[in-house]
């Protein structure tokens, strides 16, 4: 397989997510029904996966995977080679708090050249091998570049792993001698002028709900100028009020109430949100921190000094440089690289 098959596949692939319909792809038969039962059934393996959470995440990426955007996603490379001399093997441990996160990196492995061997979270363990089932019968070419542990990593020359800060140390400990990336915890933030309109603080809520807050892009905390008015953030929320009838939510949210409540800890409470003054960046489920800001040059000197917490920034202020717009963080576009680091450089530079 050259670029051009590998391109194929998946923008065939992105058609298929796109329109998950029997009739519309009956060779596909099998794998759509899988689909269908996975979106429908995979909060019974993981809670958090909901039929809504799980439908996002495969929509995003069908999204994601149409030919312009892969081309313009590729063009940056063009001129280093997407084939390499000596194909390597990338172990890629993946993370399982939202539906599908690590296919970002599945796809970059593929897409360079290289063999992929995926050891899945046991929070997401059954929507990739689907992916991979589904390139494999486009094209199967795939089927030997693909494959997938239960078992520790051995027989790769490079390591992709993303985990929270404790198991980053660990990841640096068995593979800091091979040519790595790997990621800790991080999340987005959101700055506020006081001037957002209704939809764009609707927008936010989106940034701060989508999966219940857990995925690293959702917006954990938000830096506020003096005195803002939190009445006009609640109000222009409300339409996430069924967050509250998500059974691991509601104790989350009761559980981070209480501690409020007993340790006495002032704090805003909506019914459905906690919003606490913190200078922390990560949040726990339910809970966004808010912080006050004087200006944009003390602002930008506290976001500076937690660069390395945060994967993304909010705003609908034009000031803030390479800003989300809200309501766009769970929508990355292929070149959006998890922590600002460029996977396929890395990818492609491996000898």
């Amino acid at each position: 397989m050259n670029v051009v098959h590998r391109i194929n596949t998946f923008v065939k692939l992105g058609e298929i997510l796109s329109n998950p319909d029997v009739s519309a792809y009956p060779a596909f038969r099998s794998e759509i029904i899988r689909l269908q039962n996975l979106m429908l059934g995979s909060v019974n393996y993981n809670p958090w996966f909901t039929t809504e959470n799980v439908k996002n995440a495969v929509s995003a990426i069908a999204e994601s995977l149409n030919e312009k955007k892969i081309e313009k996603w590729l063009s940056a490379y063009y001129h280093d080679g997407l084939e390499p001399h000596r194909p390597k093997t990338v172990g890629v441990v993946m993370a399982g708090n939202i539906p599908l996160v690590g296919f970002h990196d599945f796809i970059s492995v593929l897409m360079s050249g290289h063999k992929i061997l995926a050891k899945l979270s046991s929070d997401d363990k059954h929507l990739l091998p689907l992916m991979a089932d589904m390139l494999s019968k486009i094209d199967a070419g795939f089927k030997d570049q693909i494959i997938f542990t239960e078992g520790k990593l051995e027989n790769f020359d490079a390591v992709i792993a993303t985990g929270s800060d404790n198991t980053a140390r660990y990841f640096e400990y068995y593979f800091g001698k091979y040519p790595h990336i790997i990621r800790k915890n991080r999340n987005g933030i959101a700055v506020l002028n006081g001037k957002e309109t209704t939809e764009e603080l609707t927008n936010l809520g989106k940034d701060i709900f989508s999966y219940f807050g857990l995925g690293c892009r959702n917006v954990s905390k938000i830096y506020v100028p003096e005195n803002y008015d939190f009445d006009l953030f609640f109000k222009a929320i409300d339409d996430y009020r069924q967050v509250i009838n998500h059974a691991r939510y509601v104790n989350n949210y009761d559980y981070n109430k209480s501690v409020f409540l007993v340790n006495k800890q002032p704090h805003f409470d909506n019914g459905f949100l906690l919003l606490k003054e913190d200078t922390g960046i990560s949040s726990p489920v339910s809970v966004v921190f808010y912080e006050h800001y004087d200006d944009f040059g003390s602002l930008y000197k506290i976001i500076q000094h937690d660069q390395e917490k945060i994967q993304c920034v909010v705003s609908a202020d034009k000031r803030i440089s390479r800003s989300v717009k809200p309501g766009m963080t769970q929508s990355p576009q292929l070149w959006d690289y998890a922590d600002g680091v460029d996977t396929m450089e890395f990818l492609i530079n491996l000898k």
